[in-house]
């Protein structure tokens, strides 16, 4: 043993590493990701019987989930996107099929034109920068999805699903008493049950 200690990363320079680690994938990865997440989207939707799912619009070189939304719509789910109401506040979720207006949220992060209308999700899938194989996760630093999913989760039974490349796990994610966490993670490689870490 040589004594030394190893200090833990914190969540900051954890999403640092775990987003230079995303940036790096190249295009034909994220091409054959999108098209596998399309198929195991839908798949895990039908398999939960709900009705109503959230997805999410990517920004920078996130998962992208459009496909996903483009076959939800075609299998007749009815398909939302998050809207952001302001720091410290839960998402709220507009309907939103393909085509339809939108505009730039206060992330500028395109939304549902504030005319459609206003949905609850009953299942969300789910942006995150680093995760664990017991469903916790990090965010970039806002905390909409856990302010979300406590209310969602109040009342019913709502599960969130995550969208990632395999880079961006860690070993641990260091949680708190507030986070929310999800119940599947799909990556290019395979579909995570968190549940079985809790076995």
């Amino acid at each position: 043993m040589s004594g030394i200690k190893t200090v833990p990363l914190s969540k900051a320079e954890m999403r640092r590493d775990a987003l230079a680690r995303r940036a790096s994938i190249p295009a034909d990865v994220r091409q054959a990701f999108a098209e596998r997440l399309a198929i195991e989207g839908v798949a895990i939707a039908r398999r939960a019987m709900v009705r109503t799912v959230s997805v999410f619009w990517p920004i920078g070189d996130e998962a992208d989930p459009r496909l996903l939304l483009q076959a939800l719509d075609y299998h007749e789910f009815v398909t939302a996107l998050p809207v952001t109401v302001g720091r410290g506040h839960p998402l709220l979720f507009r309907r939103w099929r393909w085509g339809q207006p939108m505009v730039d949220g206060q992330m500028r992060i395109p939304e549902p034109s504030s005319r459609l209308p206003e949905v609850q999700p009953d299942l969300l899938f789910v942006p995150l920068a680093v995760f664990d194989r017991r469903g916790f996760r990090i965010g970039y630093g806002a905390g909409h999805y856990d302010l979300t999913l406590e209310r969602l989760r109040a009342s019913r039974s709502v599960p969130a699903i995550g969208i990632a490349y395999g880079c961006q796990e860690a070993a641990r994610v260091p949680e708190e008493a507030h986070d929310q966490p999800l119940d599947l993670i799909i990556t290019e490689r395979d579909v995570i049950d968190c549940s079985l870490a809790w076995a």
